[in-house]
């Protein structure tokens, strides 16, 4: 057991608790909401299970390991109750009435990487400290932000050809938790909420919620576009009043290799010159409602609101 860690997590509307081996690999983890706990690597099971209820107490509950989170049954522990499972939201009979629309905040006019833009803008590097930088040839704290800014660009690129395709895009999209979603894509397919990763020369394993870049630590990739596709889909529905289909995306760009797990089905995985192969997707929208959908989802006070 004292080989096992455990590491907080909290991002994206997510609470969790992630036992990992010195390695890195995670073992399980816990909702600190529901105290569902999923196990990944069942030769650890009771060392796990035992550090978790020192932070979470009893009442857990297990879900077995090897199935996506959609279709786990949780599973029956001695002393443990089940969790209690929230009724689905009911969908107002009546969409909400959308903001007046000024030009400040029109979506429609975002660049791609307009969220990092408007970052770096802000708290970046002068002129003179990015010379300084690149004379020294120095790593910065802003090396991310100038990274992602280009993976973005490379993406917005391939999202613009879709348009003969009936697709509308829109980018750098400010949510309330104080993320934003990459690219928001919008067409015959349905809407897909895009998350772009610039991993140059890299080789990358993706998985049901983990995704592993040249065998570092797992990284919440898949679980962070499944909550990002979710919150999309209840912003859309409250204003356009029939159902939304969303689905989450993953763009990797200047990746050497990229692996998708067998059961990993739940988020569409892309390098970025692939993503030409959503052009001919169709059967979703009606040409009415990709029009609703964009008018809804160009409005910034909107994406603030939930």
């Amino acid at each position: 057991m004292s080989d096992l860690t455990v590491k907080p997590w909290k991002r994206h509307g997510k609470d969790r608790l992630y036992v990992n081996l010195p390695d890195g690999t995670t073992v399980a983890w816990a909702d600190r909401v529901t105290k569902a706990v999923t196990i990944k690597v069942e030769n650890h099971r009771d060392a796990a299970l035992s550090l978790i209820r020192k932070h979470l107490g009893e009442g857990i509950t297990v879900t077995p390991s090897g199935r996506s989170e959609a279709a786990r049954t949780p599973r029956s522990v001695p002393g443990v109750r089940p969790p209690v499972r929230p009724a689905p939201a009911r969908r107002p009979s009546r969409p909400a009435s959308l903001p007046p629309l000024s030009p400040s905040e029109d979506l429609a006019g975002n660049r791609p990487g307009a969220r990092l833009l408007g970052m770096i803008a802000e708290r970046g590097p002068s002129a003179g400290e990015r010379l300084w930088a690149k004379v020294l040839r120095q790593p910065s704290e802003w090396d991310s932000w100038y990274t992602g800014l280009e993976g973005e660009r490379r993406v917005g690129r391939e999202l613009a050809r879709l348009s003969a395709f009936g697709w509308r895009v829109l980018h750098g999209i400010e949510k309330s938790n104080g993320g934003d979603i990459d690219h928001l894509l919008i067409g015959p397919g349905g809407v897909l909420s895009i998350n772009t990763k610039n991993h140059q020369g890299a080789s990358v394993w993706i998985g049901d919620t983990m995704a592993r870049v040249n065998g570092r630590k797992p990284e919440p990739y898949a679980a962070a576009s499944k909550a990002e596709a979710d919150y999309v889909r209840g912003v859309l529905e409250r204003y356009c009043g029939f159902p939304v289909p969303v689905e989450p995306a993953l763009v990797f760009v200047g990746v050497t290799s990229l692996q998708r797990a067998a059961t990993q089905f739940t988020v569409r995985v892309y390098q970025e010159r692939e993503v030409a192969a959503l052009g001919p997707l169709s059967g979703k929208l009606t040409p009415e409602q990709v029009e609703r959908v964009h008018a809804v989802a160009r409005h910034r006070r909107v994406w603030l609101k939930n």
